[in-house]
């Protein structure tokens, strides 16, 4: 591991962290602790909203192609050290190797789409009702942006947020989650390395989310505020922006149904169950949180499903090989556990597997369960872990009526060869996102985000970058002729 990307501090303006008490990071696989970080406070993250304030005026006069060139070398370097920024990844999060390098992949590719995407930022012109008039629209950087990001994709979270904004002309303050913080740190020394000049991104590291997390949605200076993480305390961070009546973006919590009707291929069904529910142990906001199968091939289906899942192998995620990691930390394990054993009481049957690995506590073996309603716990709240519940449905009408049954909604999948279903279904699901024949949605030309209680905002694709830029309408009369 390269030492300048194994930083144990914030950074600010620029510069590292070294004063303060510290915290400990463990590495969920083994929790051993393999990192003591600077622990930032209330006043550290102020200094970080000045230094993104103060470097603002700069960083915006910049030309679309300067901003662009920097994003660039930035997505070069990230990608030349993708080995080593997985391994990081994976010592702090736990995920298996393969996957955290697709992650560094994927986060990067963010990077890479808007840095093209700066210099696509276009304006307008509208018809004027007065000959001696034109209206024109120009397009502006927000201001200051900061962030929240969460700990299952440590790296990817904060590419697909600071890339648009810094793209738009914005300057950037995150705080990264106080179990895996060390990628956030490795994107701040490449960035630097980059040319990412001085108190344009920044990255606020410490345990006090309540302190710091005020701030960033308190302080007037920061004009947008993106946060990624559970719906509850998505609403709690959007009530505190409500007194500087800040631009807003949240990519909330999901209940993701995943729907296999009577017509589908069930290969690939199954095939795609493993994609959306076992990715990252199941620790995903897009995960497939029920699976909703038509009655005439659930037995048919369920045993195809059981017949993959055997084949998954759960371990340390450093070692190769391996499809499900740990689970970041006992109390969700814990929580995990406690969602199955009251689905049991609750009538539910387990079909394959024993909940809990001999590894260790974070362990959990992928799980199959049967007999699951609407009603369960474990159908109504996110799992976050390789649980897979199987829920039957007689027709389509029933289907989408259990899927929309939630007030979240982020991602849904379905499977079906009918194109008058696929359409019918689609445009009835009430979701951000619906992956069709396919257990995966994300990637960067792509906008990603959901509807109801799952947030506002969209993230990638060429409307991610909106999100970053305020529109103005210029009047022009008096242009006589």
């Amino acid at each position: 591991m390269s030492k300048a990307l194994f930083q144990n501090g914030s950074y600010i303006n620029g510069q590292w962290l070294t004063k303060g008490n510290t915290f400990v990071v463990d590495n969920p696989a083994t929790q051993v602790t393999i990192a003591e970080i600077q622990n930032a406070g209330e006043q550290d993250v102020l200094e970080a909203v000045d230094a993104a304030y103060k470097a603002l005026p700069a960083w915006r006069a910049k030309t679309a192609n300067e901003r662009s060139s920097i994003l660039r070398k930035w997505f070069e370097l990230i990608m030349q050290q993708q080995d080593e920024l997985a391994t990081l990844l994976t010592q702090e999060q736990g995920k298996p190797i393969a996957e955290a390098k697709g992650e560094i992949a994927y986060g990067a590719n963010y990077i890479e789409w808007y840095a093209e995407e700066a210099k696509r930022i276009y304006g307008d012109t509208i018809p004027s009702l007065a000959n001696d008039s034109r209206i024109v629209i120009v397009k502006q950087p927000v201001g200051v942006v900061a962030a929240i990001t969460p700990w299952n994709f440590p790296n990817a979270m904060i590419a697909r947020k600071v890339a648009p904004a810094l793209a738009a002309g914005c300057t950037f303050v995150v705080k990264p989650a106080s179990e895996a913080p060390l990628s956030a740190l490795a994107l701040a020394e490449l960035g630097e390395q980059a040319g990412i000049p001085k108190g344009v991104f920044n990255v606020v590291v410490g345990t006090d989310a309540a302190a710091i997390g005020k701030v960033l949605t308190q302080d007037s200076r920061v004009a947008k505020f993106s946060f990624t993480g559970s719906t509850a305390i998505g609403k709690l961070l959007l009530s505190q922006c409500a007194s500087t009546v800040k631009k807003v973006s949240m990519e909330l919590g999901g209940n993701a149904p995943f729907i296999i009707f009577e017509d589908a291929d069930i290969d690939a069904a199954v095939q795609g169950t493993i994609v959306s529910k076992f990715r990252n142990a199941g620790q995903t906001c897009v995960c497939t949180n029920r699976i909703l199968v038509h009655e005439s091939i659930a037995k048919e289906y369920t045993q195809k499903l059981i017949a993959a899942v055997q084949n998954l192998k759960v371990g340390k995620g450093s070692e190769e090989g391996i499809d499900i990691g740990p689970i970041i930390t006992n109390k969700a394990a814990k929580n995990i556990k406690c969602l199955l054993a009251k689905s049991i009481d609750s009538g539910a049957k387990i079909e394959f597997g024993e909940i809990q690995s001999n590894l260790g506590e974070n362990f959990l073996n992928p799980v199959v369960i049967s007999n699951v309603t609407q009603d369960m716990d474990i159908a109504q709240n996110e799992i976050f872990g390789p649980i897979a519940p199987i829920i039957k449905f007689k027709t389509e009408e029933e289907a989408i009526k259990i899927a929309n049954d939630t007030n979240v909604g982020l991602a849904a999948y379905f499977y079906s060869r009918d194109i008058g279903r696929v359409w019918r279904v689609s445009e009835a699901l009430e979701y951000g996102m619906v992956g069709i024949n396919s257990g995966s949605v994300s990637n960067p030309a792509a906008p990603f985000g959901g509807i109801k209680q799952s947030g506002m905002g969209r993230e990638g694709s060429k409307y991610g970058i909106d999100d970053y830029l305020e529109i103005k309408y210029l009047m022009m009369s008096g242009l006589e002729k």
